[in-house]
């Protein structure tokens, strides 16, 4: 796979668990118990896509800009998109990408789950200066 940093990049994230679905053949990436990313593997037990959530909008778009992103594989092919593990997508590109699955399977938790997903009682507040 081209993107060796991306297990260590997904584990840095706050509240992330990793796991193996053998039914699937997929590494899976979770938040909260919730499928952020996963990376699907061949029968050589090979990473071939990299699935992530995006907005429906956005996801559309990346599509038509990079023939390595295409509709979700094995997924809702509105909400999820998969990239090809050894494409041409760039490595920024794709952190942002899962950047944004990220955020948008954390927002969809209530406040209260998000601090104890995040750990911290500021999760989604700037912190007010004192003066």
């Amino acid at each position: 796979m081209k993107y060796d940093w991306l297990d260590e990049y997904l584990l840095a994230k706050k509240g992330v668990t990793k796991d193996f679905k053998l039914e699937w053949n997929w590494i899976r990436y979770q938040i909260g118990g919730k499928l952020f990313v996963a990376v699907c593997l061949d029968s050589n037990n090979n990473p071939h896509y990299i699935t992530l959530k995006l907005k429906p909008d956005e996801g559309e778009f990346l599509r038509q800009q990079y023939a390595d992103i295409i509709p979700g594989y094995y997924m809702n092919k509105v909400h999820w998109n998969s990239v090809q593990a050894d494409g041409e997508v760039p490595d920024d590109l794709l952190k942002d990408m899962l950047n944004k699955s990220y955020q948008l399977v954390l927002s969809g938790f209530s406040k209260k789950k998000q601090i104890e997903i995040l750990g911290t009682a500021n999760a989604n507040h700037t912190k007010r200066a004192d003066f």
